[in-house]
């Protein structure tokens, strides 16, 4: 889709998100306020699958590529069901097995994962210094899979993986590799972790709880959240109560967005202003 900045002319960009329960993400504002200090018109709509629409993502895509949608964002639980409906995918969503991002391009549907540089991004920024031997891994879905590969990636010496879907952690350490490993007891790889990232639903506002008991936790820990609505998750707020480095799902939502962007637009976006946005809607109380 050409995007042409000038006045009086410029295309309509329309984007959306993909998902379910997502009514409190900021993802929306921040390509609405990128774009506009860009120079260009957009609106970005939420496809919410518990708030209104049909639980059909074939007919979401089709119905997004006929309305002129220049691109997607997909989050949970679509990342790597919406594969089955592309007609190519980046390198690293190919590698991970899970897609964030769909672009309608020259008659095509073409997938990447921004998830990935997104996470390694908020962790080099956030977790200076933080011990990276061991880090156990909640979740190997979607989200999961791309964060299994930016901690193998980041220099961690074993990703330990755990997920109560049968198979799940299994696939995905195959993927990841030798410094990958399923593990069952969490409580004891926990004692073994000098890090916990949570990259499963629980804490959702829709799906409120811990991913594990926070009295596993010891101060030695550094914690990761991905969720970000509610920005402050239970899970984050006891790892804090018990003496923990912890990190939210800020970062991570902004650069994946930030990469996003780019993808939809073909224009490098301002990480620091998608970042104001973000922290604007914090501010008000957006979720």
């Amino acid at each position: 889709m050409h995007l042409d900045g000038s006045d009086g002319d410029t295309p309509l960009l329309r984007l959306g998100l993909v998902g379910r329960g997502i009514q409190l993400s900021r993802t929306p504002a921040m390509h609405e306020a990128e774009a506009a200090a860009q120079g260009l018109a957009c609106r970005y709509e939420l496809l919410d699958t518990d708030g209104g629409v049909e639980d059909d993502l074939a007919a979401i895509l089709n119905r997004a590529e006929a309305e002129g949608f220049a691109g997607l964002n997909v989050t949970y639980p679509y990342k790597q069901a919406v594969m089955a409906h592309l007609d190519g995918v980046s390198e690293a969503a190919a590698r991970i097995g899970a897609v964030n991002t769909v672009v309608f391009r020259d008659g095509g549907r073409f997938g990447h994962n921004t998830d990935y540089w997104g996470f390694s991004e908020s962790v080099r920024r956030g977790l200076r210094g933080a011990a990276m031997g061991r880090v156990l891994l909640l979740g190997a879905g979607g989200a999961g899979a791309a964060l299994g590969f930016a901690l193998a990636d980041l220099g961690v010496r074993r990703v330990m993986i755990a997920d109560t879907r049968e198979g799940a952690a299994a696939a995905l350490a195959g993927a990841v590799g030798a410094v990958a490993e399923v593990v069952e007891d969490v409580a004891e790889a926990v004692q073994l972790a000098d890090g916990v990232v949570n990259a499963t639903p629980v804490g959702m506002a829709k799906l409120p709880g811990t991913p594990i008991p926070p009295a596993l936790l010891e101060p030695r820990h550094w914690v990761v959240d991905i969720v970000y609505f509610p920005l402050e998750t239970a899970f984050l707020e006891a790892a804090r109560e018990r003496g923990c480095r912890a990190l939210s799902g800020a970062g991570m939502a902004v650069y994946q967005a930030v990469r996003a962007f780019e993808l939809f637009t073909g224009r490098a976006a301002d990480a620091g202003r998608m970042r104001r946005t973000f922290e604007a809607m914090a501010a008000e109380g957006g979720g």
